[in-house]
């Protein structure tokens, strides 16, 4: 089983501080940011910040579907989701940008072995660039 990843950046108009409390609102902005990937999200515990714990279904094809039960933890300026159901794990990383600030989403996990790893670990991270994409351009708006 090798590591599978993906990674994705944008910049926005908002200075770190804001764009890291955004990030970590699970309660009002996170559910106005996911894509149409993601479904049944919910708040289980908390709502803000380290501790809080969210759910979601994750539709990353027709076919293949993660059901996702997310523990934060919150660091300097890194909110880190870990999947209690998979070895997945999101790391959101905020940094200065100009007047605005850099906000990178990495997606990591492991993969399977042999011949269908292979192809995970090659197909997988381009589809879930695009759905990382379209998370970080929907922030990109929230906080403009």
């Amino acid at each position: 089983m090798g590591q599978v990843s993906a990674s994705s950046s944008i910049t926005v108009d908002a200075d770190p501080k804001r764009a890291l409390e955004a990030i970590a609102d699970y309660d009002t902005v996170r559910p106005r940011i996911l894509s149409p990937h993601y479904r049944d999200y919910k708040v289980v515990e908390g709502g803000k910040g380290a501790g809080t714990v969210a759910e979601w279904t994750l539709q990353a094809t027709e076919k293949r579907s993660r059901n996702v039960h997310a523990v934060v933890s919150v660091a300097d300026s890194i909110v880190t989701e870990r999947d209690s159901n998979s070895t997945m794990v999101n790391t959101w990383t905020v940094t200065p940008e100009g007047a605005g600030a850099q906000v990178t989403l990495r997606t990591t996990w492991k993969g399977a072995g042999g011949i269908s790893g292979i192809f995970e670990g090659i197909f997988a991270p381009l589809g879930l660039k695009k759905i990382q994409a379209e998370v970080l351009e929907n922030l990109k708006r929230e906080l403009a």
